[in-house]
């Protein structure tokens, strides 16, 4: 087989096997990264904690909810950015939150909380 006709073949072959990167759907809950931090700032004795919630899908997603046991603070929280609803909380109002795109939120309480995400929804991409 001549060379040309090897490389041709080498891509077409690829190319069936891995259209556009990923086949299956692109992105799962591990597409979603959280990040608190302690700003160093106080409400009275509580320290102020701010949450990055970053989408690193290569898709843009909406409806991301998150799991927060025990959650509270004793500032109020952005409601259109994090809120209670269910047995989850709604990050960004159920909005688009595009790829490679943070929303971030601030709280604070004694002590940080445990955040991990529960759904989202992927938009579609190609």
């Amino acid at each position: 087989m001549a060379p040309p006709l090897k490389l041709l073949t080498f891509l077409l072959l690829f190319l069936f096997i891995f259209p556009k990167g990923n086949t299956g759907q692109p992105c799962d809950l591990s597409s979603i990264e959280i990040t608190t931090t302690n700003t160093g700032s106080k409400v009275g004795y509580d320290p102020v904690f701010e949450v990055e919630v970053k989408n690193s899908c290569r898709c843009g997603t909406k409806s991301v909810f998150l799991r927060s046991e025990g959650f509270a603070s004793s500032m109020p929280v952005d409601r259109k950015l994090f809120r209670r609803e269910g047995i989850g909380y709604l990050l960004n109002n159920g909005d688009r939150i595009a790829s490679s795109a943070s929303v971030k939120f601030h709280y604070s309480w004694d002590r940080a909380f445990k955040m991990s995400p529960a759904s989202l929804q992927v938009e579609h991409c190609s």
